[in-house]
């Protein structure tokens, strides 16, 4: 119970900005787009199954903050077990582990399913566009952090252009699919 305590992380809105709405709108959007698509022919389209499932729960994430549940939870079991000053070594485990899954699974998932990689392009590049980010964020970096946070584009925040992109991108590629399937059922 005592664990519980010292945890900082709460269930509240963890950025009620314009732009924190805008990107949650934007998850949403796209989770809703994959849904539709994925609905059209669920057997054929299962990849789109894992991309609805993937925007719903970084929508959901995005407002309630929970890599920092996790990281909290992560910092006051290593002060229990008295390992907390040898986080640094730990830390450095962890990118290396999630780099390696990313280096196995990544190559191993594009060549599993390289045939609807080759036909679906725009959403192979949201995805690794935003899944990039997502693990840079992760993996939380100083530098990295600071960049993301401090640098902008024409007064827009580096971070949310990136996270944007790869959303839109995903978004994007959903609507191409939807598009596609109804030029489809119009020429029959």
């Amino acid at each position: 119970m005592d664990l519980l305590l010292k945890i900082r992380w709460r269930p509240v809105i963890g950025d009620p900005s314009p732009m924190g709405w805008f990107t949650v709108t934007a998850y949403a959007l796209a989770a809703v787009l994959a849904w539709r698509v994925w609905s059209q022919n669920r057997e054929r389209n299962r990849v789109w199954f894992f991309v609805t499932v993937l925007m719903a729960f970084l929508c959901f994430n995005k407002q309630l903050d929970l890599q920092s549940l996790v990281t909290d939870i992560g910092r006051e079991i290593s002060r229990f077990f008295g390992e907390y000053e040898n986080r640094r070594g730990f830390q450095k485990f962890f990118i290396i582990a999630i780099l390696a899954l990313v280096a196995f699974f990544g190559p191993l998932f594009a060549w599993k399913y390289r045939a609807f990689v080759r036909g679906h392009k725009l959403l192979s590049a949201g995805l690794v566009f935003l899944l990039t980010f997502i693990v840079i964020r992760a993996i939380s970096f100083h530098h990295m952090d600071v960049f993301l946070k401090t640098s902008r584009i024409g007064g827009i925040k580096m971070n949310w252009v990136l996270e944007l992109t790869g959303i839109g991108l995903v978004a994007l590629a959903a609507a191409r699919e939807l598009m596609a399937g109804v030029t489809i059922r119009l020429r029959r």
